[in-house]
């Protein structure tokens, strides 16, 4: 009964420090080659429903496309959120919306306009419409890359 006991205690503790169940907050894989992006979303009102972050690849097929995700976390509504990622180094694009009633899915007006909040990476202008992929890409270099997003209301 002592040797079982010792193999649970020595098991847990493996479990407890490895690196992917201590970083359980982060969506993704922590690889050797992984960083870590944080995503954080300033501006997000009334305090209701959640915000959707939403990675994309490098690629502008992908880009805002269905199925075109990397990685999504959803996440509480609060004046500011955060996220983080693991991904490999390398360009990527963040959009990010708050879904205000819980839908699961980024409302519009009759017009065609956004009735929610919404923003992207390097918090391009949208006032004449999407911005490009080029406009919202950025790096993730090795250790933590910081996204700051200002989240955007019509009304």
């Amino acid at each position: 009964m002592k040797g079982r006991t010792a193999a649970f205690a020595v098991a847990a503790g493996l479990l407890a420090a490895s690196p992917a169940l201590a970083d359980q907050g982060c969506a993704g894989v922590r690889a050797a080659n992984s960083s870590r992006l944080v995503v954080q979303v300033a501006g997000v009102r009334p305090a209701v429903g959640e915000v959707a972050i939403t990675v994309y690849p490098d690629d502008k097929r992908r880009f805002l496309a269905k199925g075109g995700k990397l990685a999504r976390q959803r996440v509480r509504a609060a004046a500011s959120v955060r996220a983080c990622f693991w991904l490999p180094q390398g360009s990527y694009a963040v959009a990010v919306y708050h879904d205000r009633d819980g839908d699961r899915d980024f409302d519009r007006t009759l017009v065609g306009l956004p009735a929610e909040g919404f923003g992207f990476s390097n918090d391009p202008e949208t006032k004449t419409g999407l911005p490009s992929l080029s406009a919202v890409r950025f790096r993730v270099g090795p250790g933590e890359r910081l996204a700051p997003i200002q989240m955007k209301y019509l009304r």
